[in-house]
């Protein structure tokens, strides 16, 4: 009898198992696979003693596991801006995440939130650049069907001089 009871467990759990739909993040992962390509985009960069064209290239690779890479330059009258980092899913949180790090010391992260087809993603940071200057990030990334779009704030608390810029992205 206990065999029997044993083996029936075992069945029930076996059918379980393998007719339990795919793990809870599959689909967002896929999303997330679909911006896996090359990317760019320009914008004006706004609060300086002029406006400046900002220009960027975003090459969007697949990670390990589940994560996407992405590698991006932008490129200003006087200075290249580059950065770098990762999405994912984390299925255990049931939450996009994001790490973002740059060649000017700049580093965070960021918890995405699905809005329809879109995934969005809120910063707000106080850091100090590589020189120690105190500055204020704000800045926002939406990855929607077609377009990459970056919003960005950088307040600079000492002169209290605000730079702006949104670029949307396109892939080509």
């Amino acid at each position: 009898m206990r065999s029997i009871v044993q083996s029936l467990l075992m069945a029930i759990v076996v059918t379980v198992l393998f007719a339990a739909p795919g793990r809870a993040g599959d689909a967002e992962i896929a999303l997330l696979r679909g911006y896996i390509g090359n990317w760019s985009g320009s914008g004006i960069l706004r609060g300086g003693d002029q406006p400046e064209a900002f220009t960027c290239r975003l090459k969007v690779t697949q990670g390990r596991l589940i994560k996407i890479n992405y590698a991006g330059r932008c490129s200003l009258v006087n200075m290249n801006l580059s950065v770098s980092g990762t999405i994912s899913f984390n299925d255990k949180a049931n939450r996009y995440e994001a790490t973002m790090r740059s060649n000017v010391g700049l580093s965070a992260g960021a918890v995405g939130a699905q809005r329809g087809d879109s995934i969005i993603f809120k910063l707000s940071e106080k850091q100090s650049d590589r020189v120690g200057t105190p500055i204020q990030i704000n800045s926002v990334l939406e990855l929607s069907a077609r377009q990459i779009t970056v919003d960005f704030m950088v307040e600079l608390n000492r002169s209290g001089q605000t730079l702006t810029t949104t670029v949307p992205f396109r892939r080509h």
